[in-house]
């Protein structure tokens, strides 16, 4: 049973689509069960000069948890500095939504995972330090992904054909 915080993000999401020219992408996926997401993030400065998430965006390819976390993701990730978003954890995820089936947590993992790795593109593109645990994690991510897009290459396919259209 889903909670109605997790109903409402489903039904309303959040900062759902694409962003033009995104600072950093990331794209996480589950092997076991197919859900898929893509989060966008644009990076500012505030005032003070201390870099922070300006926008986020998303799709997601998957369940009512997927969907739900993504949005809330990108809602709590707009505003933070990179290193605070990079605190952000799946814990905060399920209590921000009261709660996840046991079964749907690894669907928080997602959104958070996408989130840490569109940070990871954007410290790469602008060659920018790496913390050694966001690199660790790119790098177990990037297996998992490897066997995502060989499962679902057909599927990729036609993504790349209509972001190519649009």
């Amino acid at each position: 049973m889903y909670t109605e915080e997790v109903m409402k993000h489903f039904k309303k999401p959040k900062n759902m689509g694409k962003i033009k020219n995104p600072s950093g992408v990331g794209k996480v996926g589950n092997i076991v069960c197919g859900d898929v997401m893509w989060l966008y993030i644009k990076v500012g400065k505030r005032k003070d000069g201390k870099e922070i998430i300006k926008d986020v965006k998303w799709q997601t390819f998957g369940c009512v948890a997927a969907l739900a976390t993504s949005s809330v993701v990108s809602e709590l990730a707009k505003g933070l500095t990179i290193d605070k978003a990079l605190k952000l954890s799946n814990e905060e995820i399920v209590k921000k939504l009261g709660g996840l089936p046991p079964i749907k947590i690894h669907c928080s993992l997602l959104a958070v995972d996408a989130l840490h790795e569109a940070i990871y593109d954007y410290l790469k593109r602008n060659n920018k330090k790496i913390p050694e645990e966001l690199e660790k994690k790119h790098e177990k991510l990037k297996k998992g992904l490897a066997e995502i897009e060989e499962r679902y290459k057909d599927f990729l396919k036609l993504e790349k054909k209509l972001t190519k259209q649009a």
